[in-house]
């Protein structure tokens, strides 16, 4: 029997692997030697850049040629952090669940993934075209040497990627609730406003930063950014800090600072938008340094074929019509959509960066049952 059926093992071999970013721990040599095994072809390839640490990253491909459905994901994980009641790295089953950091994001998917490809070759059914897997180090990290780069590598070796599904921890609660087909841009703000330090009692010799700053923090949050779209939801901005640093009562400090996250919807592009929050701040006024990086644009892959497909296998195996939605943080699906169609769909994502992290035992075997029905079905009508 073919060893690689079973999605519990090669989860719970995953999740022993301590891939916390960006160190693999061997997690990516257990995928390689599980998909040479299954008769993929692997590529393996470490990219790096200055200021950021290498990172070792998996392309695999099953057959050469029809359309390339694609599986991308990544095999790092956040740290384990403090509370929990199980080894986080023991990939311990108690009762129907499995334990362990990367169970839900995103050990758990790609084990199923797998399982899937492998029960598809054991039953001896022959693909018309080809399944690939895209498997990256660097999600959970800054995301610079991972799938942006794998995606590139591709290019310049004319390997195409016709469609993609991404395992993310999609559903709110339970499988089948949620398939994304889009994600919010991010922005991410560092606000320095300069003044005048002083002594409390003399206010007039100085010129106080922080007053300056609530005001520009509130002409930044004080009305709606916009009212969102048919599948995206209003954008926001939610401040994530304000610093001083100043452990004196009797002093006026010389500046004041401020971090802000901006979730936006594509009304607005990262262009657009840090036009408005510069033009924002230059009508409160004063001396500021503002710092802005776009780590990533709004898209959206418009309901069709692929969303079709995806829907349908969900519902088949679950009974539930999934919600096409595009909420939620960033993932590298951001960077997938300039190479093909993309959307994603995974596990419940409730206990995902948590302490006792952990998936049941029936979603981990209704994932791969759908995840086949998706390859298969990818095989029979390729959704372009």
């Amino acid at each position: 029997m073919n060893p690689f059926t079973d999605p519990l093992a090669l989860a719970q071999a995953l999740i022993r692997c301590p891939s916390v970013t960006p160190n693999d721990a061997g997690a990516l040599d257990l995928l390689e030697d599980s998909l040479e095994q299954l008769g993929f072809m692997c590529w393996r390839e470490t990219f790096s850049e200055p200021g950021t640490p290498d990172v070792d990253n998996l392309y695999a491909r099953f057959g050469t040629s029809g359309h390339n459905f694609c599986f991308a994901g990544h095999s790092d994980v956040v740290p384990a952090g403090e509370g929990w009641s199980v080894d986080p790295f023991g990939g311990q089953v108690i009762g129907n669940y499995l334990f362990g950091r990367g169970a839900t994001d995103m050990k758990g998917a790609i084990a199923c993934f797998i399982a899937a490809m492998a029960r598809i070759l054991a039953s001896g059914t022959d693909l018309a075209g080809s399944v690939s897997l895209l498997i990256t180090g660097d999600e959970e990290g800054p995301s610079i040497n991972g799938t942006r780069k794998v995606l590139a590598w591709l290019k310049d070796n004319e390997e195409t990627i016709d469609s993609c599904l991404v395992g993310e921890p999609t559903n709110p609660s339970r499988l089948g609730d949620m398939l994304k087909i889009g994600r919010r841009g991010s922005l991410n703000g560092r606000l320095l406003v300069h003044g005048i330090g002083g002594h409390t009692a003399y206010p007039e010799l100085a010129d106080n930063p922080i007053l300056r700053l609530l005001r520009m923090v509130t002409a930044l949050t004080s009305r709606p950014l916009d009212e969102g779209t048919e599948h995206f939801q209003p954008s926001t901005l939610e401040i994530s800090t304000v610093d001083v640093g100043n452990p004196a009562t009797n002093v006026i400090p010389a500046t004041a600072r401020a971090n802000f996250n901006v979730r936006f919807n594509p009304l607005h592009t990262g262009e657009s938008m840090s036009a408005w929050l510069r033009r924002t701040l230059d009508e409160v006024g004063g001396s500021y340094q503002l710092d802005l990086m776009t780590s990533g644009e709004p898209f959206q892959t418009a309901p069709g074929a692929l969303t079709t497909l995806v829907s349908q296998a969900i519902i088949g195996v679950t009974g539930r019509t999934p919600v096409l939605s595009t909420t939620g943080g960033t993932s590298d699906a951001r960077f997938i959509k300039d190479t093909c169609p993309v959307v994603e769909f995974g596990l419940a994502g409730q206990t995902m960066h948590k302490a006792d992290e952990r998936v049941s035992l029936t979603d981990l075997e209704q994932l791969t049952t759908i995840y086949r029905r998706i390859i298969e079905s990818a095989m029979l009508t390729p959704p372009c």
